[in-house]
């Protein structure tokens, strides 16, 4: 099967969002709180415990309180900010409530986010062979600046973000819509991601999927560049049809 098309996810896919403390701290410098090294370890393990920055970990034990507020989050920017500004005040930080807003403010920044390795490489070639590119994100704000500031949002011809459209992955509708945006049939259109339930929402579809592992930036230098490989192939072979077990986000 000729792929003619490429849809890929943003978070732990083309970008990574940096570390918990990374993300503390930067937000305590910003808002002027001197806080001891040992003090940011500790709220920065809190926080990603909670699961309280978006494009990081999942919460280890969600509240029953907040549960339909997750599974809800990805679905319009209200309830994106009201989900991880609530999962950051179960951290219990002792800093005040315009931490948890600056918290929140910081993660949308181009500096809090770092692309992989072969992220600008991969865009660039798609887009000199002609292969239109859509970014397919579940997300509750707009990403298109971060990757305008990384210089690598030129490559993308579509963004199909959830919060605007009012579905989420693993929904194939999300995909479908990706896929008319670029005029293209889904069999021939080829999404690559990190999240081995959501992203694989796009076989519904017929689409071929290649799954990347959820590493840190550092750990994953070149796992992009086999799409480079299936799109001048001009097909997909069996491995990438089918979801790898293992850990991933949206």
């Amino acid at each position: 099967m000729t792929v003619e098309g490429c849809m890929f996810d943003f978070s732990g896919t083309l970008m990574r969002i940096e570390p918990v403390t990374n993300w503390l701290r930067a937000v305590l410098t910003d808002v002027g709180i001197a806080a001891t090294d040992a003090e940011i370890e500790e709220y920065a393990a809190r926080l990603d415990r909670c699961g309280a920055q978006p494009g990081g970990s999942d919460p280890t034990a969600l509240p029953s309180r907040l549960s339909r507020l997750w599974d809800e989050r990805d679905l319009s920017a209200s309830a994106h900010r009201a989900t991880y500004t609530a999962l950051a005040r179960e951290a219990d930080l002792p800093w005040g409530r315009a931490v948890y807003d600056a918290l929140y403010t910081r993660h949308m920044t181009a500096d809090a986010w770092r692309p992989y390795p072969d992220t600008s490489e991969v865009l660039d070639e798609l887009h000199g062979r002609g292969i239109p590119v859509a970014v397919v994100s579940n997300i509750g704000w707009d990403l298109r600046p971060v990757l305008k500031a990384h210089g690598i949002a030129e490559p993308v011809k579509e963004f199909v973000l959830s919060y605007e459209h009012g579905l989420r992955k693993p929904d194939p509708g999300l995909f479908r819509i990706a896929c008319d945006t670029l005029g293209l049939a889904p069999e021939v259109v080829l999404m690559v991601g990190d999240d081995r339930h959501a992203d694989t929402g796009a076989l519904a579809l017929g689409c071929p999927v290649h799954l990347v592992d959820h590493l840190p930036v550092h750990a994953r230098p070149a796992s992009l560049r086999p799409v480079l490989d299936l799109v001048r192939q001009g097909d997909t072979d069996h491995q990438h049809r089918r979801p790898r077990s293992g850990p991933g986000e949206a």
